[in-house]
């Protein structure tokens, strides 16, 4: 029986482009944006797995979870899958007697140099990726431009703009969206949340499943308050206190600051879109309903000004998946708001 890749929660652009796919049409390489949570690293998992599965099948997507294949698989062994997560840098030069403790643009060069050893294909996936430097990025142009036959590149990113053009390029890209308040639901509740949390979880999130997970985990109210804190702050012509994104911390990353940033942003989008529907009515059902009484002391503007607040958000969101500086990101939202 072929099961899985169709099984996966949202995706439904994914699923329609290669549900559509035979083997003759696959590319070499495919690039999954979208925000953070949607389900990009689980579709590129269950396309790699749908790839290496060995029982026949009619198409491209689906696996059985029961031939050789997809039992090295699921145990992390399968000799022609390699993943790795997060940031790449250039490595150690060649020759080194030293090694490097996580996959760098030199390993992947020697990866993406060989051929399946039992199956058709050979399947990289970078999940969130980001390159520590234009050198670590350019070192691995050839390979995504022209991998050997049978290799096939999968990248995932929620800040695709932070990724060189000339890497994008390179690769057939396709977006995912925010899943719907169900989608998220069934989710958790197919992991074990009850009905009643699954349901409050799923409605916080904003069509993300990690949002959703540091709700049931209390890690999300925090940032959560804060943000909708900045924004009043913000609107009423206070210096907003934005100490909770930690940006002045060394022992975080640019990616964790840029991912911090960008959940504030939607949360601060969800804020502002909650005050203009309060300018309309006082009755409107509101997104973030627990917070009517702080949007509700905000002063109201015309409406003019409130559509170009909201324009201006969407700017700030496309601007925070770019490689500008987490902290610049937060003073240009600032200003806007102001």
């Amino acid at each position: 029986m072929i099961e899985g890749a169709l099984e996966v929660v949202g995706a439904r652009a994914a699923l329609t482009y290669f549900g559509a796919l035979g083997p003759a049409g696959l590319s070499h390489g495919y690039l999954f944006t979208g925000p953070a949570g949607v389900g990009k690293k689980t579709f590129a998992r269950a396309l790699a797995q749908s790839l290496l599965c060995e029982t026949p099948k009619s198409t491209l997507l689906g696996y059985c979870n029961a031939c050789a294949g997809c039992r090295l698989f699921r145990a992390g062994t399968h000799p022609d899958f390699v993943a790795s997560e997060g940031e790449v840098a250039i490595g150690q030069n060649a020759g080194s007697a030293q090694h490097d403790e996580d996959l760098t643009a030199r390993d992947l060069v020697r990866e993406l140099s060989l051929h399946g050893y039992r199956s058709a294909y050979r399947v990289v996936l970078l999940g969130d990726v980001e390159f520590s430097s234009p050198a670590a990025a350019n070192a691995l142009l050839k390979f995504f431009e022209e991998p050997p036959k049978g290799v096939v590149v999968l990248l995932t990113s929620s800040a695709s703009g932070t990724l060189l053009p000339t890497i994008r390029s390179r690769f057939v890209e396709i977006g995912f969206a925010p899943l719907g308040t169900s989608e998220v639901e069934s989710v958790l509740r197919a992991g074990g949340v009850d009905a009643t949390r699954a349901r409050l979880a799923a409605e916080a999130s904003f069509g993300s499943i990690t949002r959703a997970r540091a709700v049931l985990e209390g890690a999300d109210e925090g940032i959560r308050g804060a943000a909708f804190a900045w924004f009043a702050d913000a609107m009423s012509g206070r210096a907003p206190d934005r100490s909770f994104l930690q940006l002045d911390d060394r022992s975080l990353n640019a990616s964790e600051k840029r991912a911090a940033v960008a959940e504030m942003i939607e949360i601060v989008r969800i804020a502002a879109r909650d005050w203009a529907a309060l300018g309309v009515g006082a009755d409107v059902p509101l997104l973030a309903p627990d917070q009517r009484e702080l949007l509700s002391r905000i002063p109201q503007r015309p409406p003019a000004a409130a559509a170009a607040l909201l324009a201006a958000i969407a700017e700030t969101t496309k601007l925070a998946e770019t490689n500008v500086s987490a902290g610049l990101v937060v003073d240009y939202l600032r200003m806007q708001l102001g």
